[in-house]
Order: C-alpha cells, then sequence, then structure tokens
C-alpha cells in the first residue's frame, strides 16, 4: 500500500437528532469558503469521479453525524465537502445507540425505513452483518479495478464472501491505539524519550518495560500504565489476529506463538505491578489527568483523545503532552500496531446504494490525491492545533498499519464470541495465567467459528 496520510472522522457528535435534507450548505457547514472552492476545484476536475447521481440524498445510521462536529472544534470532514460539490450529495443521520446498533438496524430494514450505509470500522459488521443478511455486496457500485482503491484493494479483498464484497474499506487506520505520554514527567524521571527512541529504532517491549521499572512507585504514587484499552493495544503489537480469515474462512488463532508471547508479556507487567488501572492502589477509574500531574507513566489510548480543541487535550494530557505508537514485539522481524479501518456496509433494503458508492468513491479521492490530501491535512491541524512533530509521529503510525495491517474478526463472528474474547484476552492483566485462560476458552471459539463456517458455506 502507498503511503497515506489520514483524514479522520469526527467520533462524537452532540445533536440528539437525526439530520434532515438540507436546502444548502449552510445548515452544517462549517468550512473555510476558500477551502471549500479548491475542494470542489479539485473533484470537478478529476476524471476519477465520474457520473452523476439522481438521487443526492444517502441515509447514514450511525451513533455520529458524519456531516460534522464543530462542537469539538471540528470543520466539515474534506470528503464530505467533496461529496456535496461534485454530486450535490446530502447526507441524512439517523442516530442510534452503540449498544443498540444492530437492533435499531434490523428495526430499520424490517420497517422498509431505506437506511443506505453503516459503519463497518468497529469491526463488528463482518461476517455477521453479511450471513445475517443485513448487508448486500458493494460489487455493483463500486469498481474495486479503479485507480482510486489501489491502495485498499486488497484490505477490501479480505472482505469477501462467496465471490462478493460486503464490506468497503476506504483505509487502514494506525491511530486506534497510541502510547500517550508527558514528556515533562520522563525528563523529570531521568528517562529517555520514548518519542527519540522511536526514532532510534529502539522503542519496543524491552524499552517499554524497562521505563516502568524504573518509574513505578505505587506507594508513593508513581503509576505504570492506565487506560481501558491498555491491553489489547498491547496485543496488537504481536501481530496475530485472535480470529482471523483465511481462503474464505473464519480461524482461531490463539494457539499462535506470539499470542502466548504477548499474553505472558502482559502478564509479567502485571506481575511486577507496572498495571495501574484495577490495581488495589489506583482503582478502577481511569485518571488520565494523572499523566499531567506526573503519576502516571503511560496512557495507551486511541488518538481520539487528541481530536478536540487545543486547549482540550492539554488540559486533560498537559503541555508536553506526546504520543508514540505502541512499542515493538523485539522477537518480530516486522513492526506491528494495533489497527482499525475506516470502512462501510451498505445495508439491504436502502433506497440509494448507488449515492453511498459515489461517496465512498469522495472520500477515497480526498485520501488519494495529493492536493485535496494536503487540505484536509492542514485543516486538521488547524482544527486540533497540532504541531509538525505530532502530525509527523501520526503518519508514521499510519504507515505501520498500512505495511502490516492485521484485522482481529472476533467480534464480527457475533456477540458471543465477542464478548468471550473481549473479556478473556484481558485476564493475564489481572493476574490469570495466560494457560488457563486459552483451556477455558479455545474450544469455545472453535465452535463459534465452526458455526458461522458452516453458514458461510451454505450461503
Amino acid at each position: 500500500m502507498n503511503r497515506l496520510k489520514v483524514f479522520i472522522l469526527s467520533m462524537a457528535v452532540m445533536s440528539l437528532i437525526a439530520c434532515g435534507e438540507k436546502t444548502d450548505n449552510s445548515v452544517t457547514d462549517n468550512i473555510d469558503p476558500a477551502v471549500r472552492k479548491a475542494i470542489a476545484e479539485n473533484v470537478n476536475n478529476t476524471e476519477l469521479l465520474t457520473g452523476e447521481l439522481e438521487n443526492k440524498t444517502i441515509k447514514w445510521l450511525s451513533t455520529w453525524d458524519i456531516n460534522s462536529d464543530s462542537n469539538e472544534g471540528r470543520s466539515t470532514p474534506a470528503f464530505v465537502v467533496a461529496f456535496e460539490e461534485r454530486y450535490g450529495g446530502k447526507i441524512e443521520w439517523y442516530q442510534c445507540t452503540h449498544d443498540e446498533r444492530y437492533e435499531q438496524l434490523a428495526k430499520a430494514i424490517n420497517g422498509d425505513e431505506g437506511i443506505d450505509f453503516f459503519y463497518a470500522g468497529d469491526l463488528d459488521a463482518f461476517p455477521k452483518g453479511a450471513v445475517k443478511q443485513m448487508f448486500i455486496p458493494s460489487d455493483e457500485y463500486i469498481n474495486y479495478d479503479s485507480p482510486l482503491w489501489d491502495d485498499v484493494r486488497e484490505l477490501n479483498d479480505s472482505f469477501v464472501l462467496n465471490g462478493s464484497h460486503y464490506i468497503t474499506a476506504t483505509r487502514i487506520s494506525g491511530d486506534n491505539c497510541g502510547v500517550i505520554y508527558n514528556r515533562k514527567t520522563v525528563r523529570e524521571a531521568g528517562l529517555e524519550d520514548p518519542a527519540e527512541l522511536y526514532k532510534k529504532g529502539e522503542w519496543n517491549w524491552n524499552t517499554f518495560e524497562d521505563m516502568l521499572d524504573k518509574f513505578v512507585d505505587t506507594d508513593n504514587q508513581r503509576y505504570g500504565i492506565d487506560g481501558w484499552w491498555f491491553e489489547f493495544g498491547l496485543i496488537g503489537t504481536a501481530g496475530v489476529a485472535s480470529v482471523g480469515m483465511e481462503n474464505g474462512k473464519l480461524v482461531n488463532n490463539l494457539s499462535a506463538p506470539a499470542m502466548e508471547r504477548v499474553q505472558n508479556w502482559i502478564y509479567k507487567l502485571y506481575s511486577n505491578d507496572y498495571i495501574a488501572i484495577g490495581s488495589k492502589y489506583y482503582g478502577w477509574n481511569i485518571k488520565p489527568s494523572y499523566i499531567d500531574e506526573g503519576k502516571t507513566l503511560f496512557y495507551p489510548c486511541g488518538l481520539y483523545q487528541f481530536y478536540t480543541k487545543f486547549e482540550n487535550w492539554k488540559k486533560t494530557f498537559g503541555d508536553e503532552a506526546f504520543f508514540v505508537p505502541m512499542p515493538k514485539d523485539p522477537q518480530s522481524d516486522e513492526y506491528y500496531i494495533p489497527v482499525g479501518m475506516e470502512a462501510y456496509a451498505f445495508v439491504k433494503g436502502g433506497k440509494n446504494p448507488e449515492g453511498v458508492g459515489k461517496f465512498l468513491e469522495c472520500k477515497r479521492f480526498v485520501l488519494d490525491d495529493a492536493e485535496t490530501l494536503a487540505i484536509a491535512d492542514k485543516q486538521m491541524k488547524d482544527d486540533y492545533g497540532w504541531t509538525d512533530e505530532m502530525f509527523e509521529m501520526k503518519d508514521s503510525m499510519q504507515e505501520l498499519a498500512e505495511k502490516n495491517p492485521v484485522i482481529d474478526l472476533s467480534k464480527g463472528v457475533s456477540a458471543d464470541c465477542g464478548e468471550l474474547l473481549d473479556n478473556s484476552l484481558r485476564l493475564t492483566a489481572r493476574g490469570t495465567p495466560w494457560s488457563e485462560t486459552y483451556d477455558s476458552i479455545n474450544a469455545v471459539v472453535d465452535k463459534y467459528i465452526e458455526e458461522v463456517n458452516a453458514q458461510i458455506q451454505s450461503e
């Protein structure tokens, strides 16, 4: 895959009602007119975006509004502007809750509400949504042989069932989980900056652990690792998905040597009292402000923590807050990090799949066209008050993700399988040896996978 800088979807919204059709751009527009004009010129002067739309409105069911997030300082996304300017497109937002997304989607399908597309980047849509016939193939509406899709063609081919693409991924993402820290805290502790270690190719499990060993002193409120998702951030560095797909079939990878190695390492971190969250000293409440206060060394988390106004993330993590990728497995030849993806599904019963196809092509154009991408990058830096160094580090994480993408499909097998693995893979960080967890869940995961593979075979 070619190197892609990232333009990020807005992560949350304050609106409590669904967006209706707009009579003009002023309803949701929050972008410099000069920027809109520049994007319009680019999308209207390319041969990569073809055709026109008779039906210009597409309906989006999600927890967040894809159009804008101005309450968090976010401008109208460049890919939305591209869709508006090239096709006159409009996106109606139908809000749902995270826990009830699929129930609300099923009701919308059964009620013939004409929802057109649904977010698949939560990694729980495939193959579940295809097997349950909630989604339709996208091949009639997306030309995956177009140059627009070259960088993500291999990724999209990972989501094929019986010869059809059921998920359309516009990019792999490297911002899923990084190590947030405060440079002042590191400096005052006499430790080397993780960013410098990373530049030298020395940022790995060993140096990560060594920093914890030198810093942690729980009796004196010096803690190691905080955060709700750090276990999966660390597991992602092993380069193996708990559930993957090979030759159109789901496979269980819990017995992989790399999975055992990373789980045993996490157990070691727990045994050395390096894990703060959940410990007797710390409790179960995350304390991100401890990064600013110099009490906690590492806060592994998604970079969405920095996708807000400068004063917000500065208030939480401090003036010298920074981030690096998760540390490399020193026994691996490749550098793996936890990855996500921006991906979408065409909903069964949608009234305008052609419009969804054109919208996703606009999104790919923004990521693929150097001039338009530069506009989007500047827009992001201005919105969030990032330094050039922060943006360069984020780009570096994106390159790692694109070079070695590993997508875990455990949540897409079934809700039961996803919940089992979400709970079980964390247990080494709570003091349960990996061998005990493996023995208790491996056969169960096999059974879940066998059931879905049987349904795939019968399709």
